[in-house]
């Protein structure tokens, strides 16, 4: 998948490198702004049960 992403940037591998850290930085924007508030009252990281 990531050989695909990459043989389709358009430009030279300066460009091409530029373009693709752009969309990481972008996919995790989005991740850390939309999706994990959305699912953070799903995951409850704050209720620890310790068993003896």
């Amino acid at each position: 998948m990531y050989g695909w992403i990459w043989r389709h940037l358009p430009g030279s591998f300066a460009v091409r490198l530029l373009t693709a850290l752009v969309l990481v930085a972008g996919a995790g924007t989005v991740l850390w702004y939309a999706v994990f508030p959305l699912l953070e009252p799903a995951v409850t990281l704050d209720e620890v049960t310790v068993r003896k």
